[in-house]
């Protein structure tokens, strides 16, 4: 398994509707998955889930987007040919004339190479502590992390994406 890197002048835009079924993709991110747009539409984003990722930050974005906040998280996702690639995401919710949520929205670029250590590093021990206990040990395991650092989640992600070398 490879990783494919994303241009750092490219976005990769989807929407999704509120049950996470993708709606939209933009080309960049049919390039990135190497898929065809009818491999993508109405199938839930999950279809480029990567198996390393920890259910405890899914559970943190869609805590945040259904509460009509917005989010940027790590996402590490899986191609239909076996690779992955590293996002910084933005995710929102999307909403009609009235205010209600209609769906969800996402803006990814590329992550910060400087970040990836540090976040693999959480995402392994969240991953780990979820395998032998379950979604809360997750969220725990990353709750004593930003305790540790004395920082919030949203500001460690920023951080993160701003680092320099």
């Amino acid at each position: 398994m490879g990783e494919k890197i994303l241009d750092k002048e490219s976005f990769i835009v989807s929407k999704t509707d509120l049950k996470g079924n993708i709606t939209y993709c933009n080309q960049v991110f049919l390039e990135m998955i190497n898929a065809r747009c009818s491999e993508v539409i109405n199938k839930p984003q999950s279809i480029v889930r990567h198996k390393d990722m920890p259910r405890g930050i899914f559970k943190l974005l869609w805590d945040r987007i259904k509460a009509k906040q917005e989010i940027f998280a790590y996402v590490k996702n899986k191609t239909f040919d076996n690779n992955y690639y590293w996002v910084f995401a933005n995710v929102t919710a999307s909403f009609d004339e009235n205010g209600k949520t209609i769906g969800y929205y996402s803006v990814r670029r590329k992550a910060n190479p400087l970040a990836l250590p540090a976040i693999e590093s959480l995402y392994r021990d969240m991953k780990s502590v979820e395998e032998r206990g379950n979604l809360e040990s997750s969220m725990k395991c990353l709750d004593e992390y930003l305790k540790h650092k004395n920082t919030s989640y949203d500001a460690l992600v920023n951080n993160l994406q701003r680092m320099k070398g």
